[in-house]
Protein backbone atom coordinates (compact mmCIF):
# COMPACT_ATOMS: atom_id res chain seq x y z
CA UNK A 1 0.00 0.00 0.00
CA UNK A 2 1.69 3.36 -0.73
CA UNK A 3 1.29 6.73 1.00
CA UNK A 4 -1.53 7.82 -1.00
CA UNK A 5 -3.81 4.85 -0.57
CA UNK A 6 -2.75 4.58 3.54
CA UNK A 7 -3.74 8.78 3.29
CA UNK A 8 -7.20 7.63 1.86
CA UNK A 9 -8.04 4.83 4.15
CA UNK A 10 -7.04 7.29 7.19
CA UNK A 11 -9.49 9.56 5.73
CA UNK A 12 -12.35 6.80 5.38
CA UNK A 13 -11.90 5.56 8.85
CA UNK A 14 -12.47 9.52 10.19
CA UNK A 15 -15.01 10.37 7.75
CA UNK A 16 -17.24 6.65 8.85
CA UNK A 17 -16.62 7.73 12.35
CA UNK A 18 -17.95 10.84 12.76
CA UNK A 19 -20.73 10.83 10.10
CA UNK A 20 -22.17 7.97 12.74
CA UNK A 21 -21.15 9.48 16.39
CA UNK A 22 -21.11 13.26 15.35
CA UNK A 23 -18.50 14.01 18.26
CA UNK A 24 -15.77 16.17 18.18
CA UNK A 25 -12.92 14.04 19.25
CA UNK A 26 -13.26 11.79 16.33
CA UNK A 27 -11.97 14.54 14.06
CA UNK A 28 -8.72 15.06 16.06
CA UNK A 29 -6.74 13.16 13.68
CA UNK A 30 -7.51 15.45 10.84
CA UNK A 31 -5.24 17.88 11.56
CA UNK A 32 -2.11 15.04 11.73
CA UNK A 33 -3.91 13.75 8.57
CA UNK A 34 -3.58 17.19 6.76
CA UNK A 35 -0.07 17.74 7.39
CA UNK A 36 0.85 14.29 6.15
CA UNK A 37 -1.13 15.19 3.17
CA UNK A 38 0.74 18.61 3.08
CA UNK A 39 4.29 16.02 2.87
CA UNK A 40 3.10 14.06 0.37
CA UNK A 41 2.24 17.30 -1.74
CA UNK A 42 -1.40 16.34 -1.79
CA UNK A 43 -3.37 19.70 -2.58
CA UNK A 44 -6.76 20.94 -1.10
CA UNK A 45 -8.27 20.44 -4.72
CA UNK A 46 -7.40 16.59 -4.20
CA UNK A 47 -9.05 16.21 -0.86
CA UNK A 48 -12.11 18.00 -1.59
CA UNK A 49 -12.39 15.50 -4.73
CA UNK A 50 -11.64 12.38 -2.63
CA UNK A 51 -14.72 13.58 0.12
CA UNK A 52 -16.82 13.93 -3.03
CA UNK A 53 -15.91 10.54 -4.27
CA UNK A 54 -16.49 8.86 -0.56
CA UNK A 55 -20.24 10.24 -0.29
CA UNK A 56 -20.74 9.37 -3.55
CA UNK A 57 -19.62 6.38 -2.69
CA UNK A 58 -21.78 6.02 0.62
CA UNK A 59 -24.49 7.50 -0.60
CA UNK A 60 -25.37 9.60 2.15
CA UNK A 61 -28.92 11.18 3.44
CA UNK A 62 -28.80 15.04 3.50
CA UNK A 63 -28.29 14.96 6.93
CA UNK A 64 -25.06 12.54 6.87
CA UNK A 65 -23.69 14.65 3.58
CA UNK A 66 -24.04 17.87 5.87
CA UNK A 67 -22.01 16.30 9.04
CA UNK A 68 -19.37 14.65 6.65
CA UNK A 69 -18.64 18.31 5.51
CA UNK A 70 -17.20 19.15 9.39
CA UNK A 71 -14.81 16.25 8.27
CA UNK A 72 -13.66 17.84 4.94
CA UNK A 73 -13.86 21.51 6.74
CA UNK A 74 -11.58 20.94 10.00
CA UNK A 75 -8.66 18.95 7.08
CA UNK A 76 -8.67 21.90 4.87
CA UNK A 77 -7.95 24.29 8.16
CA UNK A 78 -4.80 22.10 8.33
CA UNK A 79 -3.86 23.28 4.93
CA UNK A 80 -5.35 26.64 5.98
CA UNK A 81 -2.63 27.07 9.05
CA UNK A 82 0.09 25.76 6.77
CA UNK A 83 -0.22 28.16 4.26
CA UNK A 84 -0.74 30.87 6.75
CA UNK A 85 3.12 29.20 8.37
CA UNK A 86 4.12 29.15 5.09
CA UNK A 87 3.34 32.54 3.90
CA UNK A 88 5.14 33.69 7.02
CA UNK A 89 8.31 31.92 6.16
CA UNK A 90 8.11 33.12 3.40
CA UNK A 91 7.88 36.50 4.65
CA UNK A 92 11.15 36.33 7.34
CA UNK A 93 13.00 34.80 4.04
CA UNK A 94 11.89 37.76 1.63
CA UNK A 95 13.29 40.22 4.72
CA UNK A 96 16.44 37.99 5.43
CA UNK A 97 17.16 38.34 1.87
CA UNK A 98 17.33 41.63 2.00
CA UNK A 99 19.58 41.74 4.90
CA UNK A 100 21.71 39.08 2.95
CA UNK A 101 21.62 41.60 -0.05
CA UNK A 102 22.85 44.50 2.57
CA UNK A 103 25.62 42.02 3.90
CA UNK A 104 26.50 40.81 0.29
CA UNK A 105 27.00 44.45 -0.76
CA UNK A 106 28.53 45.41 2.33
CA UNK A 107 31.30 42.61 2.14
CA UNK A 108 32.03 43.43 -1.47
CA UNK A 109 32.52 47.37 -0.74
CA UNK A 110 34.74 46.31 2.00
CA UNK A 111 37.01 43.58 1.29
CA UNK A 112 37.27 45.57 -2.01
CA UNK A 113 41.34 45.70 -3.33
CA UNK A 114 42.62 46.86 -6.58
CA UNK A 115 45.60 45.71 -8.13
CA UNK A 116 49.14 47.02 -7.77
CA UNK A 117 51.06 47.89 -10.94
CA UNK A 118 54.89 47.19 -10.50
CA UNK A 119 57.11 47.79 -13.09
CA UNK A 120 58.85 44.09 -12.47
CA UNK A 121 55.54 41.70 -11.72
CA UNK A 122 51.85 40.44 -13.14
CA UNK A 123 49.29 39.87 -10.63
CA UNK A 124 46.50 37.50 -10.99
CA UNK A 125 43.68 37.09 -8.39
CA UNK A 126 40.40 35.19 -8.50
CA UNK A 127 37.72 34.92 -4.90
CA UNK A 128 34.72 32.39 -5.82
CA UNK A 129 32.19 32.97 -2.62
CA UNK A 130 30.26 28.99 -2.43
CA UNK A 131 27.29 30.68 -0.80
CA UNK A 132 26.53 34.52 -1.06
CA UNK A 133 29.04 35.83 1.40
CA UNK A 134 32.71 34.94 1.44
CA UNK A 135 34.88 33.00 4.03
CA UNK A 136 37.74 33.88 1.87
CA UNK A 137 39.77 37.15 1.24
CA UNK A 138 43.06 38.52 -0.49
CA UNK A 139 44.43 41.60 -0.11
CA UNK A 140 47.52 43.62 -2.49
CA UNK A 141 48.64 47.14 -0.94
CA UNK A 142 50.79 48.94 -2.92
CA UNK A 143 53.26 50.80 -0.22
CA UNK A 144 54.78 52.95 -2.66
CA UNK A 145 58.11 52.86 -1.95
CA UNK A 146 58.73 49.44 -4.59
CA UNK A 147 57.29 46.88 -2.11
CA UNK A 148 53.76 45.33 -1.43
CA UNK A 149 52.25 43.73 0.77
CA UNK A 150 49.83 40.78 0.24
CA UNK A 151 47.37 38.48 1.72
CA UNK A 152 45.26 35.67 1.57
CA UNK A 153 43.15 34.31 4.21
CA UNK A 154 40.61 31.76 5.20
CA UNK A 155 37.81 32.37 8.01
CA UNK A 156 36.90 29.04 9.33
CA UNK A 157 33.24 29.51 9.65
CA UNK A 158 31.19 30.46 7.46
CA UNK A 159 27.89 33.33 6.40
CA UNK A 160 27.22 36.79 7.69
CA UNK A 161 29.86 36.09 11.20
CA UNK A 162 32.94 35.14 8.76
CA UNK A 163 32.30 37.83 6.62
CA UNK A 164 32.57 40.22 9.39
CA UNK A 165 35.38 38.78 10.70
CA UNK A 166 37.66 38.89 7.03
CA UNK A 167 36.30 42.37 7.12
CA UNK A 168 38.04 43.34 10.19
CA UNK A 169 41.14 41.38 9.55
CA UNK A 170 41.27 43.56 6.37
CA UNK A 171 40.77 46.85 8.14
CA UNK A 172 43.37 46.02 10.20
CA UNK A 173 46.01 45.51 7.17
CA UNK A 174 45.35 48.14 5.60
CA UNK A 175 45.59 50.62 8.63
CA UNK A 176 49.45 50.25 8.68
CA UNK A 177 49.68 52.19 6.64
CA UNK A 178 52.95 51.23 5.89
CA UNK A 179 54.92 48.06 4.65
CA UNK A 180 56.28 45.80 7.48
CA UNK A 181 57.61 41.72 7.48
CA UNK A 182 55.12 39.42 7.21
CA UNK A 183 55.98 37.96 10.65
CA UNK A 184 55.11 41.53 12.40
CA UNK A 185 52.01 41.29 10.44
CA UNK A 186 50.83 38.73 11.52
CA UNK A 187 51.62 38.93 15.21
CA UNK A 188 49.79 41.71 14.64
CA UNK A 189 46.96 40.80 12.97
CA UNK A 190 47.01 37.21 15.68
CA UNK A 191 46.18 39.74 18.11
CA UNK A 192 43.27 41.65 16.72
CA UNK A 193 41.58 38.34 15.97
CA UNK A 194 42.26 37.10 19.49
CA UNK A 195 40.28 40.08 20.92
CA UNK A 196 37.58 40.53 18.51
CA UNK A 197 36.43 37.58 17.01
CA UNK A 198 34.37 34.68 18.24
CA UNK A 199 35.95 32.05 20.00
CA UNK A 200 35.14 29.50 17.64
CA UNK A 201 35.72 31.42 14.93
CA UNK A 202 39.92 30.81 13.52
CA UNK A 203 41.42 32.43 10.53
CA UNK A 204 44.62 31.10 8.57
CA UNK A 205 46.40 33.59 6.21
CA UNK A 206 49.38 33.59 4.21
CA UNK A 207 50.92 36.99 4.54
CA UNK A 208 54.24 38.03 1.89
CA UNK A 209 55.95 41.14 1.40
CA UNK A 210 57.41 41.86 -2.29
CA UNK A 211 60.05 44.28 -2.82
CA UNK A 212 61.14 45.48 -6.53
CA UNK A 213 64.58 46.57 -5.75
CA UNK A 214 66.52 43.57 -5.12
CA UNK A 215 63.39 40.95 -6.39
CA UNK A 216 62.85 39.55 -3.14
CA UNK A 217 59.92 38.64 -1.53
CA UNK A 218 59.22 37.19 2.48
CA UNK A 219 56.50 35.51 3.94
CA UNK A 220 55.20 34.13 6.69
CA UNK A 221 52.42 31.94 7.55
CA UNK A 222 49.43 31.31 10.18
CA UNK A 223 47.96 27.35 9.51
CA UNK A 224 47.27 28.32 5.95
CA UNK A 225 48.01 26.08 3.00
CA UNK A 226 51.59 26.23 1.70
CA UNK A 227 51.94 28.24 -0.95
CA UNK A 228 54.76 27.67 -3.82
CA UNK A 229 56.96 29.45 -6.04
CA UNK A 230 57.74 27.94 -9.66
CA UNK A 231 61.11 28.27 -10.62
CA UNK A 232 61.52 28.94 -14.81
CA UNK A 233 65.20 27.77 -14.81
CA UNK A 234 64.02 24.27 -13.48
CA UNK A 235 60.18 24.24 -14.57
CA UNK A 236 59.80 22.61 -10.85
CA UNK A 237 57.61 24.12 -8.04
CA UNK A 238 59.19 24.59 -4.70
CA UNK A 239 57.09 24.43 -1.43
CA UNK A 240 56.92 27.03 0.80
CA UNK A 241 57.54 25.68 4.20
CA UNK A 242 57.06 28.51 6.92
CA UNK A 243 54.47 27.44 9.29
CA UNK A 244 52.52 28.90 12.71
CA UNK A 245 49.50 28.34 14.07
CA UNK A 246 46.05 30.13 12.78
CA UNK A 247 45.28 33.73 14.01
CA UNK A 248 43.29 33.73 17.20
CA UNK A 249 44.53 31.20 19.31
CA UNK A 250 47.29 32.78 21.53
CA UNK A 251 47.71 36.36 21.35
CA UNK A 252 51.50 36.02 22.12
CA UNK A 253 52.18 33.76 19.27
CA UNK A 254 55.29 34.43 16.85
CA UNK A 255 55.70 32.85 13.43
CA UNK A 256 58.45 31.94 11.58
CA UNK A 257 59.58 33.82 8.58
CA UNK A 258 61.61 33.14 4.76
CA UNK A 259 63.11 34.85 2.22
CA UNK A 260 63.07 33.78 -1.34
CA UNK A 261 64.93 35.40 -4.43
CA UNK A 262 62.63 35.24 -7.24
CA UNK A 263 64.14 35.61 -10.77
CA UNK A 264 62.19 36.14 -14.46
CA UNK A 265 59.63 33.61 -15.04
CA UNK A 266 59.03 32.54 -11.54
CA UNK A 267 55.67 32.92 -10.17
CA UNK A 268 54.55 32.80 -6.79
CA UNK A 269 51.31 30.51 -6.18
CA UNK A 270 48.90 30.97 -2.98
CA UNK A 271 45.61 29.72 -2.73
CA UNK A 272 43.17 28.36 -0.01
CA UNK A 273 41.66 24.86 1.01
CA UNK A 274 38.54 25.30 -1.57
CA UNK A 275 41.34 24.61 -4.56
CA UNK A 276 43.30 22.22 -2.55
CA UNK A 277 40.10 19.87 -1.30
CA UNK A 278 37.98 19.71 -4.29
CA UNK A 279 36.36 16.89 -4.42
CA UNK A 280 35.31 15.26 -7.57
CA UNK A 281 31.70 13.76 -8.41
CA UNK A 282 33.08 10.29 -7.27
CA UNK A 283 34.30 11.58 -4.36
CA UNK A 284 37.85 11.79 -4.61
CA UNK A 285 40.17 14.79 -4.13
CA UNK A 286 41.87 17.09 -6.91
CA UNK A 287 45.17 16.85 -5.82
CA UNK A 288 48.03 19.60 -5.66
CA UNK A 289 49.86 18.20 -8.15
CA UNK A 290 47.06 18.07 -10.48
CA UNK A 291 46.22 22.26 -9.76
CA UNK A 292 50.46 22.80 -10.31
CA UNK A 293 49.94 21.07 -13.72
CA UNK A 294 47.43 23.40 -14.81
CA UNK A 295 49.34 26.18 -14.13
CA UNK A 296 52.76 24.78 -15.56
CA UNK A 297 50.85 23.86 -18.73
CA UNK A 298 49.73 27.73 -19.30
CA UNK A 299 52.75 29.42 -17.47
CA UNK A 300 53.29 31.96 -20.76
CA UNK A 301 49.97 33.85 -20.06
CA UNK A 302 49.34 36.78 -17.81
CA UNK A 303 48.73 35.28 -14.32
CA UNK A 304 44.54 36.53 -14.13
CA UNK A 305 44.42 34.29 -17.38
CA UNK A 306 45.87 31.70 -15.38
CA UNK A 307 44.05 31.68 -12.17
CA UNK A 308 40.85 32.02 -14.59
CA UNK A 309 41.79 29.00 -16.59
CA UNK A 310 42.58 27.05 -13.20
CA UNK A 311 39.10 27.86 -12.26
CA UNK A 312 37.41 27.05 -14.76
CA UNK A 313 39.44 23.81 -15.07
CA UNK A 314 38.65 22.52 -11.34
CA UNK A 315 35.13 23.50 -11.33
CA UNK A 316 34.37 21.30 -14.03
CA UNK A 317 35.64 18.71 -11.75
CA UNK A 318 33.90 19.63 -8.66
CA UNK A 319 31.37 17.57 -7.25
CA UNK A 320 28.84 21.20 -7.09
CA UNK A 321 27.20 19.15 -3.54
CA UNK A 322 30.53 20.14 -2.21
CA UNK A 323 31.51 23.52 -2.68
CA UNK A 324 33.63 25.53 -0.61
CA UNK A 325 35.27 29.35 -1.44
CA UNK A 326 37.72 29.28 -3.90
CA UNK A 327 40.71 31.75 -3.74
CA UNK A 328 43.86 31.96 -5.54
CA UNK A 329 46.56 34.77 -6.32
CA UNK A 330 49.48 34.29 -8.56
CA UNK A 331 52.48 36.55 -8.59
CA UNK A 332 54.92 36.50 -11.79
CA UNK A 333 57.85 37.91 -12.07
CA UNK A 334 58.46 39.84 -15.48
CA UNK A 335 61.42 41.70 -15.24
Amino acid sequence: MNLIDTLVEKYNIIFDKYVASKKEEDLDGLQALSFEAIENDISPEEIVSLHKDLMLEKELTAEEAKYSMDVLLEMIIGFGFSYRDYKALVRKMEAHDKEMDVAVSLQSMMLKTSIPKLNSIEIGAISVPAQRVNGDYFNLIDHRDGTMSFAVADVIGKGIPAALAMSMIKFGMDSYGHSQLPSDGLKRLNRVVEKNVNQNMFVTMFYGLYEEVNSKFYYSSAGHEPGYIYRENTDSFQELNARGIVLGINPSTRYDQEEHQLEIGDMIIVFTDGFSEIRRLNGEFVSTEELLEIIREYKHLHPQDIVQVVYEELLKQQDPKKRDDLTILIIKKIQ
